[in-house]
């Protein structure tokens, strides 16, 4: 007969805290917790209030010894600034855990918890959580000093543009404003042919002219001069400058192309007009509708200038308008415009009226014209045209009328036009009527022209109502749909007061 024995179960034993008497576990040094963080405090000579400095006009923080950098709320990046300041104490312990404690974004306090473990009394490990509460506080960068002081740079683009008309200038404003390419800029100068970006530093205004070559056919020249230099330490402080030049050709400009570069864009005639100017020129030619884009270094290669100006534009009345359905294509053509139709009209001059002198002419605007429209056209008869090419051909090859776009009531545009653009904040001179004109032309291109819309943000103008369509003459309008909302940061989405963040 056997006898079944029990497995004997070992139990740790407990032993007495020399201090409380509560029975423990034994450890190295038979006190309680309790007791044990009584004694000692391993956060002792971590600091629990840290100052650190905020730039408000660039939004970063310092980091010593002589950086700022660029850092979220409650970002990886702003924990690691945090522990960066108390690094010194930190190395004495052992850091388990870190996190932000939320605060209010403008309480100008920052909270981290912190988590660490310090051996003491004999080998035995302790574990403590304590806040270590940040002070921010205002301090301006050495880049923000620099910008307040408005007189100092070290690279400056000086964009030109050798043309009485500011379109592309306009055009160009709404690009930079769309894609922020005036953030990093000091201060931006206006001058009768141009504008001056001025920067503080080369990088930056070398991505502005990278900017400038990807949006507009340009061309540019660099220079740099000496402002100081230190023979010791070998570093030398230049400032740079960056000379942009557009081509000198605006929408709606008629041009005279040179007999090589007509032909090598599919035999098209030498006298086009510029319907648009993006990164490349678009030319159609009027008596075929042929079109073709033509490129900075094209353009450089085979200049053209504009044969007349703006305002030599004379208004025509149609007499006669008729559709060309059969349109002959020469050898080696290049490609036909979908979005225009062929006509042939008979304007006349409204300062003529009282004669029965009439032009005959084709046209790209066939889809738009009926008799007793308005146009606005450039008269090539009875202008004094200067230009070599066009002194070189022959008389019939020379239209007598151009017509550039249909002409409507620019009092009730302005009226009905329920949109608006934001401007660049630049020194600028007086405006003049002159510049008024051109930039209610600009207004008028975006609403007739849907290719250059899209890259232009229009906001709705909730000052003026939206009219119904009942009595409108025709003349083309932006939708809402294309508009964006203007919304501030004293605003939020309901459209109520907001909060003010960091102030």
């Amino acid at each position: 007969m056997e006898y079944m024995t029990e497995p004997v179960k070992h139990t740790p034993g407990h032993i007495l805290c020399c201090d409380c008497g509560v029975p423990i576990s034994p450890n190295p040094a038979n006190i309680c917790v309790a007791c044990l963080r009584s004694k000692v405090d391993i956060s002792q000579g971590i600091p629990k209030q840290v100052s650190i400095s905020f730039c408000k006009q660039c939004q970063r923080y310092f980091q010593p010894p002589g950086t700022w950098v660029q850092c979220a709320l409650e970002s990886r990046d702003l924990l690691a600034l945090c522990l960066k300041k108390i690094k010194a104490p930190l190395s004495k312990v052992r850091l388990v855990d870190a996190s932000f404690v939320w605060t209010e974004p403008h309480s100008k306090r920052l909270k981290v918890k912190l988590t660490i473990q310090k051996e003491v009394m004999n080998g035995a490990i302790l574990q403590q959580v304590f806040v270590v509460d940040y002070v921010v506080q205002p301090q301006m960068c050495g880049d923000c000093h620099r910008v307040e002081a408005k007189d100092f740079w070290k690279a400056v683009v000086q964009v030109r543009q050798k043309t009485l008309h500011k379109k592309t200038f306009y055009y160009l404003e709404q690009l930079i404003l769309k894609y922020g390419m005036h953030q990093n800029t000091l201060r931006i100068k206006e001058i009768h042919d141009g504008l001056d970006f001025y920067y503080s530093s080369k990088q930056h205004a070398q991505k502005m002219v990278e900017f400038l070559q990807c949006t507009v056919p340009t061309r540019y020249k660099a220079s740099q001069r000496l402002i100081s230099q230190d023979i010791h330490s070998n570093t030398y402080n230049y400032k740079s400058t960056f000379s942009v030049e557009i081509v000198p050709i605006c929408k709606d400009n008629v041009v005279c192309l040179s007999p090589k570069l007509a032909q090598s864009l599919g035999n098209m005639n030498q006298i086009c007009v510029c319907i648009r100017v993006t990164s490349v020129i678009h030319l159609i030619d009027p008596n075929t509708l042929q079109v073709a884009d033509i490129d900075g270094n094209t353009f450089w290669s085979h200049p053209f200038n504009s044969l007349c100006h703006p305002k030599q534009l004379e208004e025509f009345i149609v007499m006669e308008c008729s559709i060309v359905r059969d349109i002959k294509r020469n050898a080696g053509a290049g490609m036909i415009s979908k979005k225009h139709t062929l006509g042939e009209v008979w304007v006349q001059k409204t300062s003529e009226m009282n004669t029965d002198k009439q032009y005959f002419c084709r046209t790209h605007l066939g889809h738009l014209l009926n008799p007793g429209d308005l146009v606005l056209g450039f008269d090539l008869v009875n202008c004094n045209l200067n230009d070599e090419y066009v002194n070189k051909m022959k008389s019939d090859r020379v239209p007598d009328v151009v017509l550039i776009k249909k002409s409507y009531d620019r009092t009730k545009r302005q009226r009905r036009r329920n949109w608006k653009l934001k401007e660049l904040a630049r020194d600028k001179e007086n405006m003049d009527t002159d510049d008024e004109r051109q930039y209610q032309d600009f207004l008028e291109d975006l609403e007739e022209d849907e290719a250059i819309r899209k890259n232009v943000n229009i906001y709705r103008d909730s000052t003026i109502p939206v009219e119904s369509d009942t009595d409108d003459e025709g003349a083309p309008r932006i939708s809402l749909a294309e508009m964006l909302e203007d919304l501030h940061i004293s605003q939020d989405a309901t459209g109520g007061e907001g909060e003010s963040m960091m102030t």
